[in-house]
């Protein structure tokens, strides 16, 4: 997610019926709200379904992590210091996580029945019982740890340091650093890869994206990424071998081709984009943005091509998606002054 120095900052006939519709909608189209809060989907192929008030103050979000099996979806609540757990199918929250203090990040595992939440309060990253829904360790995450990464074969979590830096490898089982892998650059987003099986960390301040080999957990190359301007978001789509680079300070969003390691198009996105999510079912990619855009992309087997965009609320930075239901939810800080899940789905 944002670093300090910002301030925080869905086959195929599916997707032609997607297409079908936006087109026909045209870039007037949405769910009949005009406030300033309030969903304007634009050309997005998506309807409001409801907000779910969500406890705390009007504060912060940040990254949100969902478990299909167990339908529950961790909240980072970075203001509130606090995970919160929204039960998907029941439409409520379930539980209400403290003392992750700053909490910037989180990763749920579901083969480990364990979330993981980097506190940047206390520069920690924090390991939740997913079965009780209450912590069970800490462990070091250096300086600013932010987005995380899980190796399932070597049981690895690789956090992103964003100021200090570097990567943390933790041990798992042993719940330890073992290593700290120099970056040289400020850290975005980092993202584990089940083709190459490889870990891929943005380094924003020089313009490139690092792959690390975990087994030995040093870097095997470092890639340039020729228009990107603060390259913070990552999505990996293997079946496509594509990557996905949203920039922050530009407002682009880069499309790196893994065969080759070339940025192959780019497109414009809404204001400082930050989280990005995929719809392997639809084959859909999500972008949000700080500004409150979201941007929506069709990801075939070689290309990314662009759906459109729309207002789907204030700060809706951050999202994720039920790839078996294909609702989409955004937590938003504040509307009409309380804090608000907002739950998008196609139409």
């Amino acid at each position: 997610m944002k670093s300090a120095r910002a301030g925080h900052r869905f086959a195929s006939a599916l997707i032609g019926v997607l297409f079908a519709i936006a087109v026909a909608a045209g870039t007037g189209a949405g769910c009949g709200a005009h406030g300033a809060d309030d969903a304007e989907t634009g050309n997005l192929p998506l309807k409001h379904v409801e907000d779910v008030p969500l406890p705390g103050r009007a504060t912060r979000f940040d990254y949100e992590s969902y478990d299909p099996a167990r339908h529950l979806l961790f909240i980072a609540h970075l203001g509130d210091s606090e995970v919160v757990v929204f039960d998907t199918v029941a439409s409520r929250v379930v539980a209400r996580i403290p003392g992750v203090a700053s909490v910037h990040g989180v990763l749920v595992v579901p083969e480990l029945s364990r979330v993981y939440a980097s506190a940047t309060g206390t520069n920690e990253v924090v390991a939740i019982d997913e079965r009780t829904l209450k912590i069970i360790s800490r462990a070091p995450g250096g300086i600013y740890p932010d987005g995380m990464a899980y190796v399932p074969d070597l049981r690895r979590l690789y956090v992103s340091d964003e100021t200090g830096e570097t990567e943390t490898v933790i041990d798992v089982p042993g719940n330890r650093v073992i290593a700290t892998i120099a970056l040289d650059g400020e850290v975005g987003n980092s993202q584990y890869d089940p083709v190459s099986r490889h870990i891929f960390v943005n380094v924003q301040t020089r313009r490139q994206l690092v792959e690390i080999d975990p087994g030995s957990n040093t870097i095997v190359s470092r890639i340039d990424l020729p228009g990107a301007k603060g390259n913070h978001g990552l999505l990996i789509v293997p079946e496509s071998r594509l990557a996905l680079i949203a920039c922050e300070d530009n407002d682009r969003l880069l499309v790196l081709d893994m065969r080759t390691m070339k940025v192959v198009s780019a497109f414009d996105v809404g204001g400082d984009p930050d989280v990005l999510t995929y719809d392997p079912a639809l084959r859909v990619a999500f972008v949000a943005g700080e500004a409150g855009v979201v941007s929506m992309f069709s990801v075939d087997a070689f290309r990314v091509s662009k759906i459109g965009d729309g207002h789907v609320g204030p700060n809706a930075h951050v999202v994720d998606v039920d790839a078996a239901t294909h609702r989409s939810f955004f937590p938003l800080k504040g509307v009409d002054g309380h804090p608000v899940l907002r739950i998008m789905a196609p139409r």
